[in-house]
């Protein structure tokens, strides 16, 4: 019979998904650490909090693999308790309570302050941004809002996370100010949707402003922008991308599909001709810009002519970063009326297809940089190579700059100039020039 240790509690925050729930264990960290509570993250600790992911098939499945592999190592008496939170426990609370019960209990994604009272802490308001990063020290996510009011067809974000609402720019600021404080020098500014920003505070898309007052913070050398919704979008943003050097000449701009038919479908609210004028636009008021994507194959209804006009436009658009993924189908969306009918091996197949074009193109692109100097920050050391990025890369998704450390030296977390000396289809090899 198992028996509880007597250990003294350490909390254990693991976290699944993308950069949002980063950010959401951060805080929670941050407000757990102020309480007194020794919390670490993704290390040894009794009391487990796993804050999942929701979003797609896949990612569903890792959460609830990892809630089910704690809950046997609490049957084991490893751990005491085990507690989840995040966007999955937001979605499926009724089901996961009902087919896993042996969690000691599930919270939604606006439940913090109830989260921390089961671990004995109490939810202190005024830690205006302070949190325990869990990133390399040189860069932090920084959430501008939460939540989404588009209508995507396909998508559940909304059902996890609410509706659209904007952090005051004061608030960012001061959370900015605080985070280069403790070193940080890139801030990758995250929202379900960065275009939308401000329209709920200040009636108008405000994203420029609050760019032009985070370019301000003293120690922020790098500004990134992830996550644009292409309708919309505030053009000024980019006069200021091509004026102010410390925003990054980089945008992730999710465009999902580029069928007429497609798009429609999947209530998007733009076509294929509007997208590739403001895409050619981005590229004529910010020339050299970085545009990162991501489409989604096998939509409902999508016809092998549909994809072939998708990947025509890829070849076409020339983006310097690109994701696919293969569309799944999620319960209660308007997409789930429809019938899911592109069998699940065609859609991989077309997942293979686009990423076998993106990397030609990714290699071309990266072949004309032999020979040129970037700045780069250097992110960490790995095997025998330090690791760095230029303003046109962004962690764990886009190109890195190798450099070899038998060689050469250069500081983590430091800025330094990078010749690049040879290139794959992703990844850039370079020696600093001193």
């Amino acid at each position: 019979m198992r028996t509880k240790t007597t250990r003294k509690n350490k909390i254990n925050v693991i976290t699944l998904g993308c950069s949002k729930n980063v950010y959401d264990s951060e805080v929670l960290m941050g407000q757990l650490k102020a309480n007194g509570k020794e919390v670490v993250h993704e290390e040894e600790g009794n009391i487990v909090v796993i804050n999942t992911c929701g979003f797609i098939d896949n990612a569903k499945a890792e959460s609830v693999t990892t809630i089910l592999e704690y809950v046997d190592k609490k049957e084991q008496g490893i751990v005491d308790k085990v507690f989840v939170t995040g966007c999955l426990s937001e979605r499926y609370k009724p089901d996961l309570e009902k087919e896993i019960p042996n969690v000691d209990q599930y919270f939604g994604t606006t439940d913090l302050p109830q989260l921390l009272k089961v671990l004995g802490a109490d939810y202190k308001h005024e830690l205006l941004g302070e949190r325990l990063t869990t990133t390399p020290k040189n860069y932090a996510y920084l959430k501008i809002a939460e939540g989404c009011d588009r209508p995507c067809s396909f998508c559940a974000i909304p059902l996890m996370r609410g509706k659209h609402v904007s952090q005051p720019i004061e608030k960012l600021v001061q959370e900015a100010k605080s985070l280069a404080a403790k070193g940080v020098k890139e801030l990758i500014l995250i929202a379900q949707d960065l275009t939308y920003y401000g329209l709920d505070l200040y009636k108008k898309r405000n994203l420029a402003e609050l760019l032009e007052n985070l370019a301000a913070v003293e120690g922020i050398e790098w500004i990134r922008l992830h996550y644009a919704f292409p309708t919309g979008f505030p053009m000024d943003v980019l006069d200021l991308m091509k004026k102010e050097p410390k925003i990054c000449n980089y945008i992730d701009i999710p465009l999902q599909h580029i069928s007429d038919s497609i798009l429609k479908s999947m209530r998007r609210g733009t076509t294929k001709e509007k997208t590739t004028q403001l895409l050619k636009e981005f590229r004529e008021k910010v020339p050299g810009i970085a545009i990162r994507t991501t489409l989604i194959v096998g939509y409902p209804g999508e016809t092998d002519e549909d994809f072939q006009i998708l990947k025509n436009w890829v070849e076409e658009m020339r983006f310097e970063r690109l994701g696919c993924f293969a569309y799944s189908h999620e319960e209660n969306t308007h997409a789930y009326l429809l019938e899911d009918d592109v069998p699940s091996e065609i859609k991989q197949q077309r997942v293979t297809e686009i990423m076998d074009i993106q990397s030609q193109i990714s290699w071309d692109l990266n072949q004309e940089k032999i020979g040129q100097t970037f700045k780069c920050i250097i992110d960490r050391k790995e095997g025998p190579y330090f690791i760095g990025r230029t303003e046109f890369d962004s962690p764990d998704v886009d190109n890195e700059v190798l450099i070899d450390a038998s060689k050469f030296y250069v500081k983590v977390g430091d800025f330094c100039k990078i010749k690049i000396s040879d290139a794959t289809e992703f990844d850039l090899y370079g020696e600093p020039i001193l």
